[in-house]
C-alpha cells in the first residue's frame, strides 16, 4: 500500500469542472498507460496498491485531469477526494495506516487553493 509523492501539480481553474471518467481516458493517453499503469499514471492519484501497481483498479483518489496538454490538479477533483476521505460516495477502503499520509498530500493541494480541508476544524 502506497500514498503517492506529492507532485505539486499546477492547479486548473477552480471552476474547471471534473468529470473523473473523462479524466481517467486522458491521463492514461498522456501517460502512455492505455495498457497498464506507470508512474506517470500514478502521479495523478493520491493513493494506490503498490502490491498490484500492475492493476488499473489499484489506483484510488484521482486528482488530477490533462488540460492543454498539461497534468493538472483540478480543485474539483482535490475537493471529491477530501469528500470521499470525510466518507462521501461510501468512502474509501484504505488501510488506516495510510489515512494520514493521503490527508496530509491532499491538504497540501487545499493549502495551494488557499482552502482549508474539511477535516481540519477551524
Amino acid at each position: 500500500m502506497a500514498v503517492t509523492a506529492f507532485q505539486d501539480l499546477p492547479l486548473a481553474d477552480r471552476d474547471h469542472e471534473w468529470d473523473g471518467d473523462a479524466a481517467e481516458k486522458r491521463i492514461r493517453r498522456w501517460a502512455d498507460a492505455e495498457d497498464e499503469p506507470n508512474e506517470k499514471y500514478r502521479d495523478a492519484h493520491v493513493w494506490y496498491d503498490a502490491d498490484k501497481k500492475d492493476n488499473f483498479t489499484s489506483y484510488k483518489l484521482r486528482i488530477a485531469d490533462v488540460i492543454d496538454g498539461r497534468v493538472r490538479a483540478v480543485p474539483r477533483g482535490v475537493m471529491a477526494a477530501g469528500n470521499v476521505m470525510q466518507g462521501a460516495r461510501g468512502g474509501v477502503d484504505l488501510p488506516s495506516a495510510d489515512i494520514d499520509r493521503v490527508k496530509r498530500h491532499l491538504e497540501k493541494y487545499y493549502e495551494k487553493m488557499d482552502d482549508v480541508a474539511p477535516w481540519i476544524d477551524e
